[in-house]
């Protein structure tokens, strides 16, 4: 028996259940537009009635389960007499979170609801989300990577290892969920600032795919975390007897490449084309060439890389209005020359290049790069790794951060280090004697390595500063004025922008793909926003600007011919938002 669907006044495109955001990816039950009041049959397609129904998360509803429903579904008995619409249920459960102290119990917790009824953990994620996403995202997640195997409960996605070299298909075959749209990976090898947690690393994937729901609206049976377990070098873990992971050391060469290259293949023989493979917290070494390998053949993107410069470039071409001039008129200093500073850098490069008609190579010469080692200068090319060479320019060589500060009297400084308390009050000094307004941006992760505080960042530049930071950071008075820290988190773009690709039916990822959506996000910053000091917009609106990036980045899909979901919808942001995957209850026959 098929669900009943009614129209929804709005919608650009009159969507069958065949028909949905997926592409051409059927979804029957109709997940990605479900309402209270649609009539859904369950037994039919994956749950039995009775006590069965109360042990599936996709389908409980705790109490509540109406009278006709507990009679219907032979629940007499099994519950309270009590029936509690999702709004109490979400207010008791908030109350309960708040009673915690501790965040990491706040995850746990977070994570044993989402195991016994995983509409109302979305509910609840989606409704609190400025309170939460510090639970389910950075920090709290970073603690909880540290502590997974203590913590381990059961299982929340899938672990491939090394044993299962030359079966990875079959695998890939034992998840329940068939039609997969997104997937996030990681190998464990750099989880945040905290280094190889290998297989403990499964947080990460999970935590992402969590915000994929909550954020950008893909259905969670949609989604699948996914961890490669190659061994680890992390010493303690192996000696650690509550590990859940290969105890061996890391593989490395022709073995590691192959084994992903294997993996690369599942994918797309047993998902498609259409499948986005999001890489998370792979080493330096690793990132790079797994996205240059295979971004030509499989829908791939690394969130390190590509989605922190996304959200960074959106801080920068918002803070323009408080600093004044174009990207091409300022200078940018990066502390720390990885993944994640590199791939800024050639995303703010190309948005110059693009806005100026003039060479990447020219625009380049706007940015500079400091790694452990000092300025990176055409003296030390020869010794640089591939990903930094491009960045050598011509300067005498320059040791320390402070120096460099002087020296190249940037507009802004950006950290991506993962070195904490690196951006000492010498360095913003110096930054205020050379800036009106200067543009900090402290994004190492977690809080511990963050580059300064918010605090120190409006003390030190006697509340100039333009501050921007990667973990959360509360307000700060300064002069009877206060200043509310902007959190350049990556959350702000990669939802969206998969959604985004989703909807389009995308086969590739392009750059201007991630520019589309640093445009989308900078646009959602209001006058009151600036008023405060803030370059970016307050995460209660997220699901507003997820639909915003996602309309612009399926609208370039179909302007660079990678769309395969004809014909394009009229009205994209419309679209999107009618697509969303909503967390209501529904109603059973």
């Amino acid at each position: 028996m098929n669900s009943k669907m009614k129209e929804k006044s709005g919608a650009v495109l009159d969507m069958s259940p065949t028909s949905t955001v997926e592409g051409g990816v059927e979804d029957i039950y109709g997940e990605d537009r479900a309402t209270e009041d649609q009539l859904i049959t369950p037994w039919t397609f994956a749950v039995s009635s009775g006590y069965n129904l109360l042990r599936d998360p996709r389908y409980n509803k705790g109490l509540a389960f109406t009278e006709k429903e507990r009679d219907v579904h032979y629940l007499r008995g099994l519950l309270p007499p009590a029936v509690i619409p999702q709004e109490l249920q979400e207010k008791r459960l908030m109350q309960s979170l708040r009673r915690y102290e501790v965040p990491l119990n706040k995850y746990v917790a977070l994570m044993e609801l989402e195991e016994r009824n995983e509409r109302l953990f979305y509910k609840l994620l989606i409704d609190n989300v400025e309170e939460l996403l510090p639970i389910v995202y950075t920090p709290t997640v970073g603690e909880a990577c540290q502590t997974y195997g203590s913590i381990f409960k059961r299982p929340q996605g899938l672990y491939i290892s090394l044993k299962e070299k030359g079966r990875i298909l079959e695998v890939l075959k034992n998840w329940p969920e068939r039609k997969i749209q997104v997937i996030v990976v990681t190998d464990g090898e750099r989880i945040l600032g905290l280094g190889d947690l290998s297989c403990q690393g499964m947080g990460i994937p999970v935590g992402k795919l969590a915000l994929y729901t909550a954020l950008g609206g893909v259905r969670p049976s949609a989604c699948l975390p996914i961890t490669i377990d190659v061994g680890t070098n992390n010493e303690q873990l192996l000696k650690d007897e509550f590990y859940i992971g290969l105890r061996q050391k890391r593989a490395t060469g022709k073995e590691y490449y192959d084994f992903l290259d294997e993996f690369m293949k599942a994918v797309k023989q047993n998902y498609g084309e259409k499948v986005l493979v999001q890489y998370e917290d792979f080493a330096n070494h690793n990132a790079f060439e797994l996205l240059a390998k295979y971004g030509t053949t499989h829908l791939v993107f690394n969130d390190d890389i590509q989605g922190t410069a996304a959200v960074v470039l959106a801080g920068l071409v918002a803070s323009l209005k408080l600093l004044g001039g174009s990207l091409a008129d300022h200078t940018f200093l990066f502390f720390g020359a990885g993944e994640a500073g590199t791939g800024i850098a050639e995303l703010i490069a190309l948005a110059i290049s693009k806005k100026t008609n003039a060479p990447v190579e020219e625009a380049r010469k706007n940015i500079w790069l400091v790694d452990s080692k000092g300025l990176i200068v055409n003296a030390r090319k020869e010794s640089l790794q591939a990903h930094k060479k491009p960045w050598a320019h011509e300067h005498e060589p320059v040791n320390n951060l402070l120096d460099t500060v002087k020296a190249i009297k940037p507009a802004a400084i950006i950290g991506t280090s993962g070195v904490g308390q690196t951006f000492t009050k010498e360095v913003i000094e110096a930054m205020a004697s050379i800036n009106k307004r200067p543009l900090i941006m402290a994004l190492s992760n977690p809080t511990a390595q963050s580059e300064c505080t918010a605090e120190e960042a409006y003390t030190w530049s006697e509340g100039r500063a333009v501050f921007a930071s990667g973990s959360p950071f509360p307000p700060v008075e300064y002069n009877n004025k206060l200043h509310i820290p902007s959190q350049a988190n990556n959350c702000y773009i990669f939802p969206g922008f998969g959604f985004g690709l989703v909807m389009a039916g995308a086969i590739r990822v392009h750059n201007d793909m991630l520019l589309a959506a640093s445009e989308a996000l900078a646009s959602q910053v209001t006058e009151e926003h600036y008023g405060k000091g803030m370059i970016y917009p307050p995460f209660g609106n997220i699901r507003k600007i997820s639909a915003h990036i996602a309309a612009n980045v399926a609208a370039k899909a179909y302007e660079l011919s990678v769309a395969t979901r004809l014909p394009q919808p009229a009205d994209l942001v419309k679209y999107a938002e009618s697509c969303m995957y909503t967390p209501n209850y529904r109603s059973y026959r």
